[in-house]
């Protein structure tokens, strides 16, 4: 399944007041995986850059005038995140507004909300507590945010690929079946393209003695040939 994480930036907070979209970050997910594909674009807004604005992210009119225009860019983004893929947005109500205010500007289709996943919704539905914001949450599942020193969408989309995924609940390797694979090496990979890494000390069993008493003697009361004594070796 593909996905896109994506972010933007903007001169302000609504678009009904003329604020316009300066930055759009995108990164793809396939398989809830990061494929390394990512978009993103400075877009000149062809307006003054407020001083609010300027101390979230950084990014001037005189920097942005230097840019493309976002007609000059829609082709591309838009063929990026394709017609119905998922779009993964933290607050996702903002970023949708932004996006649909700029193609209503220059006569293209809207996004349908119906491709939207929020991640603020996730995190509320996850955590009976917050913040949900994006520093929050890395804070709260370790991951490092140390280069966000300002905002910045395509950072904020790699990082919040990240976040979703721990939503999720937590990043996972594919499974991988091997024969005759000792408790002390770990499986990393999937079928055809696994790696065998051997752990510093194997895991300590888990089962008590009496434990596994009980299950020897269950296992006797089942008949001549249970499956079973095949993996318990010549002790059954």
């Amino acid at each position: 399944m593909r996905e896109i994480v994506l972010d933007t930036e903007t001169t302000g907070l609504d678009p009904n007041q003329g604020h316009r979209l300066v930055e759009v970050g995108c990164v793809e997910l396939l398989n809830r995986i990061p494929t390394g594909l990512t978009f993103h674009a400075y877009i000149n807004p062809e307006r003054d850059m407020p001083f609010e604005a300027f101390n979230v992210h950084g990014l001037s009119a005189e920097f942005l005038s230097q840019h493309k225009r976002f007609h000059e860019i829609v082709d591309e983004f838009m063929a990026f995140i394709g017609d119905d893929t998922p779009l993964v947005i933290h607050n996702a109500e903002f970023d949708h507004k932004f996006l649909c205010a700029e193609l209503k500007l220059v006569k293209r289709g809207l996004i349908a909300r119906e491709r939207l996943v929020d991640t603020l919704a996730l995190a509320r539905r996850k955590h009976s507590a917050g913040p949900y914001n994006l520093d929050a949450l890395c804070s709260k599942y370790g991951i490092d945010n140390s280069r966000r020193t300002k905002h910045g969408a395509l950072l904020d989309a790699e990082i919040l690929a990240e976040v979703y995924l721990e939503l999720l609940g937590g990043r996972q390797a594919s499974l991988g079946l091997a024969e005759s694979v000792s408790p002390s090496t770990i499986v990393v990979g999937g079928a055809g393209g696994g790696t065998l890494r051997t752990r510093p000390a194997p895991l300590k069993p888990r089962l008590t003695e009496a434990e596994v008493a009980a299950h020897r003697a269950f296992v006797g009361t089942l008949g001549e040939a249970p499956i079973w004594k095949s993996y318990l070796g010549d002790t059954a």
